[in-house]
């Protein structure tokens, strides 16, 4: 709840780069002691407030990114400890983020205005029960910062000689308290430090440093050397013949700049942020310059609830994998790279790796908030979810001489993602907030149905990546992109008739209910052939169609058969994108076919979800081969080394190799039955649910013995296959424990 808002927008109109708004007031004496002083911040922009000089909070690129032209996020600090009677000084540093800087690949900039502007109010209480408030108005001053540029793509400038004297006056404008919303996600935070894990010269003479995880965030330099000797910092996640690749970031420049003022300098580019594991800094001579070096990494401050890990070292890495990628694309928002001139809240991504991220992270407050933007973007587009959230590329479609429309998968986050925070978290506010938009996302969809019942003749992102796709054309993939967009219609009809139930709306529940009937009917009269196969006999096709429930068990067997046989005539080796890849283990495991399941993750060969591990990835990539195997970059433009979306297959691994899978909403009921198989001779794995920790622990030789455990209250059912091999702990094991204390380490064997 925000309280009366009666402060301003200011910016700073005549002030170059990044500026500093400032306002000194008096605490007064005579109300004695305060009892209570918060300070409540937002902007268009990104904003760092301090007071007297010193950084107020631990929060960085606040208040993040939002659907701007309706949602302001309103970040509240406790000052309460810092204010005393006297003089005192607020200011609040400015970067033009993602509201006035670069957004997109299309060269976008400014795309919500040209400036950035803050609102803050102070809001003080005394001992004698009197309050008094300060906010942003015209008596604020406007100055010059050290920062000279900043931008969340090309980087930022800071001048270390910069001495800020000038007082400029601040454009004031009206802010409409409707707009403001209270951020109870998680902030952006820095979460650790990363000291360099090699040094070496580049073919060009400049200094390489390897910080050995690919990272999101910024480096952190203490120098010392001479006055106006500039250090330039470049950012890149692979080398490429010797030097840094930065091809791959396309027009994004990612580089910062940093000039000495002759004394002991540190510099952090706070107000701009990297994708990285390799930086290249040139300026850096050892005779002239001295200091130090690490990386900061940043992103929202999410708490790690989900731990995995198996006697398989690369499998067990390619986990870890999944983790620093959902980490770095966590930045504010769900994205979907950190690093090129992208960076943005792609919804396909997200809706097939929500139950992945649930499982390892409370998403709760970060998801829901973003399904808030989601609401706020489908509401404008009268129904329509758009490809991105926030939706920066409002307007654009991708066929030219289209009007944007509804898209399979992409715009099925409106469904999928509050579905799987309520199948986490078990709170029915999910989709209570989230029912209005499951039901104009499947409305919208049932408006493009051609006379035969399915999605077909829109644009379709299909099954994005597909790697038989050639590297200039990602759309060219073998699964038919009305399948697969007919597909996600009848997975979210179906879970919007669920959530009508959950909510005690039966009507509308059995009126959804027929409706994903009639769907799933059309599915198989339309796509099911004669010959017992789908249209466009691709793994995807399959893999969707089993894993959504879309066919009768004859014709579900025979696909799975279909699927098992595609599978091992490829070497087991994968031929599906972002749409298939998820769910492939899922359907060729609920068909009998688990043996093939393991095949198909454990293979170390190209395209493979290890073959880039075992090539030294420390993220999951956008492509199967964004790194080919001689060394060099996948040609194509799309060549990301930190996406998500393909480790949702991580959410299988949990279930099916771990062994715990959520029965009823919060894990109040639990399912323990993991399914040994592709060589592992043990693995361990644990969530921290709303209830308690859950945890599975089995051994494979000499025998199989499942060890578990679970809070007294979650009811637990066992899988047939291991009812004689299981035994129930009185609670988690000391490493366990340990892990839950310290969610930065993995649960070891």
């Amino acid at each position: 709840m925000i309280p009366p808002w009666t402060a301003a927008l200011i910016s700073a109109p005549d002030v170059e780069g990044a500026p500093i708004l400032r306002r000194r007031f008096e605490v007064p004496a005579d109300r004695g002691a305060v009892t209570s002083a918060r300070l409540l911040v937002t902007a268009q922009g990104i904003v760092e407030p301090s007071l007297d000089g010193s950084r107020i909070g631990r929060d960085v690129l606040s208040p993040g990114w939002s659907a701007y032209e309706t949602r302001l996020r309103v970040v509240e600090h406790d000052l309460t400890e810092l204010l005393r009677a006297g003089t005192h000084e607020l200011a609040l540093l400015l970067g033009r983020g993602w509201y006035s800087g670069r957004l997109g690949w299309m060269g976008a900039e400014g795309v919500y205005g040209d400036r950035p502007a803050a609102s803050a109010v102070l809001r003080v209480r005394f001992a004698d029960g009197s309050e008094w408030a300060l906010g942003t108005d015209a008596e604020w001053t406007a100055s010059s910062s050290g920062v000279l540029a900043d931008d969340l793509y090309d980087g930022q400038i800071i001048d270390a000689r910069h001495e800020s004297t000038d007082r400029n006056p601040v454009a004031v404008e009206a802010l409409d308290p409707s707009r403001l919303v209270a951020y109870h996600g998680p902030l952006v935070v820095r979460h650790e430090r990363v000291a360099p894990v090699r040094r070496w010269r580049s073919p060009r003479g400049t200094l390489l440093l390897d910080f050995g995880q690919n990272l999101v965030g910024w480096l952190r330099i203490a120098a010392r050397g001479p006055r106006g000797r500039a250090l330039t910092i470049r950012h890149a996640e692979v080398i490429e013949d010797g030097e840094l690749a930065t091809r791959p970031l396309r027009t994004a420049q990612a580089t910062d700049r940093f000039v000495l003022s002759g004394g002991e300098d540190a510099f952090e580019p706070s107000l701009t942020f990297h994708g990285f594991r390799y930086a290249e800094i040139d300026g850096w001579d050892e005779t002239e310059v001295v200091g130090t070096v690490e990386a900061v990494v940043v992103g929202s401050d999410l708490r790690r609830i989900g731990h995995f890990s198996c006697s398989d070292a690369l499998l067990s890495r390619f986990h870890e994998n999944v983790v620093w990628s959902l980490r770095g694309n966590t930045v504010a928002l769900p994205t979907d790279c950190p690093q090129r001139d992208e960076r943005l809240g792609w919804t396909g991504d997200i809706a097939v790796f929500a139950p992945t991220a649930c499982f390892l992270f409370d998403m709760t407050g970060f998801l829901r908030d973003w399904l808030a933007d989601l609401r706020a973007e489908q509401s404008a587009a009268g129904g329509r979810v758009p490809y991105v959230i926030p939706d920066a590329l409002k307007g654009w479609a991708v066929r030219e001489g289209e009007d944007p429309e509804s898209v399979g998968v992409w715009s099925d986050a409106a469904v999928w993602v509050p579905w799987a925070i309520w199948e986490a978290s078990g709170e029915r506010a999910v989709l209570e907030e989230s029912y209005d938009s499951m039901r104009a996302h499947v409305d919208r969809v049932a408006g493009r149905l051609s006379a035969r019942g399915v999605w077909e003749g829109d644009f379709q992102f299909g099954d994005w990546l597909d790697p038989t796709a050639p590297p200039d054309d990602p759309f060219a993939a073998v699964a038919d992109p009305d399948v697969i967009a007919t597909a996600a219609y009848c997975r979210s009809l179906e879970l919007t008739a669920r959530t009508a139930r959950v909510l005690g709306c039966e009507d509308e529940a059995v009126a959804l209910g027929e409706r994903a009937e009639r769907a799933r009917a059309a599915f198989a009269a339309v796509y099911l052939l004669p010959d017992g196969t789908l249209r466009s006999d691709a793994p995807a096709v399959y893999a969707l169609a089993i894993a959504f429930d879309l066919l009768d068990d004859e014709a579900r067997d025979r696909a799975g058969a279909r699927l098992a046989g595609l599978v091992r005539a490829s070497g087991h080796t994968i031929n599906a994108g972002f749409a298939g890849a998820p769910y492939l283990c899922e359907a060729l495991t609920r068909t009998g076919n688990i043996a093939d399941a393991y095949a198909l993750l454990m293979n170390r060969t190209h395209p493979s979800w290890l073959r880039p591990v075992e090539l030294g990835a420390t993220t999951v990539w956008e492509r199967w081969d964004s790194l080919q195997d001689d060394g060099h970059v996948n040609p194509g433009e799309m060549t990301s080394f930190n996406h998500y979306a393909l480790g949702a297959v991580a959410d299988w691994m949990h279930r099916v190799i771990g062994g715990i899978e959520t029965v009823e909403p919060g894990y109040a009921r639990v399912r323990i039955d993991p399914r040994p198989g592709g060589g592992l001779s043990w693995a361990r794995t644990v969530i921290d649910t709303p209830h308690g920790p859950v945890g599975v622990a089995w051994t494979a030789e000499p025998e199989l013995r499942v060890e578990y455990w679970a809070p007294d209250g979650v009811e637990i059912e066992l899988g047939e296959g291991i009812v004689d091999h299981a035994v129930r702990l009185p609670g988690p094991p000391a490493p366990v424990r340990a892990a839950l204390r310290n969610p930065a380490r993995a649960v070891k064997n």
